[in-house]
């Protein structure tokens, strides 16, 4: 009986394609540590994110490949991941060891961003992802009690502050140095500031994404992330309804202005199923968001419902991806999140120009 070659296994895996990189594996670069020995065959496949929707689906695809060849008598795949820069270095980045940043964003409060953003966070963190989370919502900042930290970070002179930590998280806001009842009475060049220095000054460590939570609208706090970050894209959430709908071509339209590139748009609270009828009702009205989406050119990564849990969990400091991993409305999450560190991906692999932010 003749041997199985290295030759045969990657012609083999070579049918095997990428269905965001629409490539083959091989031609990827993206088989590891191939080794055959007395028939059985032994590879990683390493992808470009942890939460990459159809990992299960490229391994079972180069399983059957590889058992197809003549002689094979076994094997054995690991799945693995190496997350890419999806945006230029800049010289001075506030961020060195983060790859990716990933802004939330919408053009009015009130819409769930802030909830959004979490279970974003987490849902990438839950696949392998080293993920954090920046409150940058200077003027309301909700991440201490919906992720139900207490022991808060308490900074050093001349040392970098180092980050909180929940659920697999890495945590900074504003609301751990306040009182919860205490007023942000600032003039917009001081938001500018703070921002700054929860970036400049946390010791994020070696990040994959960095999610940052921004507050509502077009002001000085995304002004300055634009100015100091190389964002790899904004994720815009919004409600169906018009007056939502309004703000957030606002949004888009800043955002553009200044070169930063929008991943999409979710729709929150796009409708109502009644938990004891099923009876399925849109409030806010529905696809608003996807039509906007479209209308404007961009992804629509997915809607979400208007779910008493989603609200309970956020308000018990217990996000739902938590409190209820298994439940519909967290498979929601997992989806898009999946979609954003997909788009991400193609954008990093394939090289995709984003503009050169330089910090003066």
């Amino acid at each position: 009986m003749s041997g199985v070659t290295e030759t045969q296994i990657l012609n083999a895996l070579k049918n095997v394609i990428d269905p965001d990189l629409r490539q083959d594996i091989v031609s990827l670069g993206f088989i590891k540590d191939l080794h055959i020995e007395n028939g059985r065959v032994s590879f990683k496949i390493e992808l470009t994110t942890p939460a990459c929707p159809v990992k299960e689906k490229m391994r079972r695809q180069a399983l059957d490949a590889v058992m197809e060849v003549a002689n094979v008598q076994g094997v054995d795949i690991e799945m693995t991941a190496k997350v890419r820069h999806a945006q230029k270095k800049t010289p001075r980045n506030l961020l060195p060891g983060v790859k990716n940043v990933i802004a939330i964003a919408s053009g009015k409060g009130g819409v769930g961003k802030s909830t959004t953003a979490v279970n974003l966070a987490l849902a990438l963190a839950q696949t392998g992802a080293r993920t954090g989370i920046l409150d940058a919502d200077i003027y309301g900042p909700s991440l201490p009690k919906m992720l139900k930290i207490k022991d808060r970070p308490h900074p050093e002179e001349g040392k970098h502050i180092a980050p909180a930590e929940a659920f697999g998280l890495k945590v900074m806001s504003m609301g751990f140095f306040m009182d919860e009842e205490t007023p942000v009475v600032w003039r917009g060049p001081m938001v500018g500031m703070a921002v700054e220095q929860l970036l400049r000054d946390v010791e994020w460590g070696e990040l994959d994404y960095l999610v940052i939570d921004l507050p509502p609208g077009t002001g000085d706090a995304q002004l300055t992330l634009t100015q100091k970050v190389p964002i790899t894209g904004v994720v815009i959430v919004s409600t169906p309804q018009d007056v939502a709908l309004a703000d957030v071509k606002r949004g888009i339209n800043m955002f553009r202005k200044v070169d930063t590139p929008i991943l999409g748009i979710i729709e929150n609270m796009s409708y109502f199923l009644c938990p004891h009828c099923g009876h399925r009702s849109e409030i806010f009205s529905h696809g608003g968001a996807r039509k906007q989406a479209e209308d404007f050119g961009l992804e629509f990564l997915g809607d979400i419902p208007l779910d008493g849990a989603i609200r309970e969990d956020a308000d018990s400091g217990i996000p739902i991806l938590i409190a209820h991993p298994d439940s519909p409305q967290t498979q929601k999450y997992r989806e898009i999140a999946a979609r954003i560190a997909a788009i991400i991906a193609t954008q990093g692999f394939e090289g995709s120009s984003f503009p050169q932010i330089v910090v003066e």
